[in-house]
């Protein structure tokens, strides 16, 4: 959707769900010496800023990155956090990384990284944060333009699915898209974030990539405290498809965060 911005909703607690999993994927990728392919295709503007007008505006970061942090609900040397600590000593204290910063901090110059989205705004902000670094930013449909690029070279990689999901098809496009990415790139890791909303659209794509029966599929929603977050929204979900070894466990150490 083009009407989307996530600097309204950066730092909430579904960016900490979220983004708290995809440090734990690129840690054990980085764990190999060998070279890999990132993807994302709603990739946003990469760098928010905490105090401004859009995300004041609807105080999600105050309930959560920013409350998380000081109550230390998230341990100082978890991965995350570690993360989290550069960019506010880069950036400034109040600056909040997207994905695809967050990818280009802990990825390598031999790395790959492929930055899909459509909204003019945020491919500018997006190209302008990326700048002086080797990620690709491409001004596309993250769906048409990963499919694209598949199978990649390095072959080993993951791909991080983001939408807003303000359009009710989006759950079925992200499963049609699912589908067609595996059988092009079956060893690619695919990570999916979703909404958990009370209307439970979301256990029909579970239900439907369950019955697909994807290999080493992951599953985990949590729920947040009631009024914490986004109005309507009850949770965040992600699946990983071709969970890596060792995933789970510290997958599983998100949830002590909320």
């Amino acid at each position: 959707m083009l009407s989307y911005q996530h600097s309204y909703h950066a730092g909430c607690l579904a960016d900490v769900h979220k983004h708290a999993a995809l440090c734990v994927l690129l840690d054990i990728l980085l764990q190999k010496d060998k070279p890999l392919t990132y993807f994302e295709t709603h990739a946003g503007r990469g760098l928010y800023d905490l105090t401004s007008a859009d995300s004041l505006k609807t105080g999600e970061a105050k309930l959560g990155i920013q409350t998380l942090l000081k109550d230390r609900s998230i341990p100082d040397d978890y991965s995350y956090a570690l993360l989290l600590k550069q960019i506010r000593d880069r950036y400034g204290e109040y600056y909040y990384p997207g994905s695809p910063m967050i990818a280009q901090m802990r990825l390598r110059d031999s790395d790959h990284i492929h930055l899909m989205e459509m909204h003019p705004q945020e491919v500018r902000h997006l190209r302008d944060n990326m700048a002086g670094n080797s990620a690709h930013v491409h001004h596309r449909d993250g769906y048409e333009g990963v499919l694209s690029l598949c199978p990649p070279t390095p072959g080993r990689g993951m791909v991080l699915i983001d939408p807003s999901y303000e359009v009710k098809s989006e759950y079925e496009t992200v499963v049609r898209f699912i589908e067609k990415l595996h059988r092009k790139w079956p060893v690619g890791i695919i990570a999916l974030w979703y909404p958990i909303l009370e209307s439970g659209v979301h256990l029909e794509v579970r239900k439907k990539l369950e019955a697909a029966e994807y290999p080493k599929m992951v599953v985990q929603d949590i729920m947040f405290p009631v009024l914490s977050d986004r109005p309507g929204m009850d949770g965040s979900g992600m699946i990983v498809i071709n969970a890596p070894y060792g995933f789970e466990e510290d997958f599983e150490k998100i949830r002590s965060f909320f």
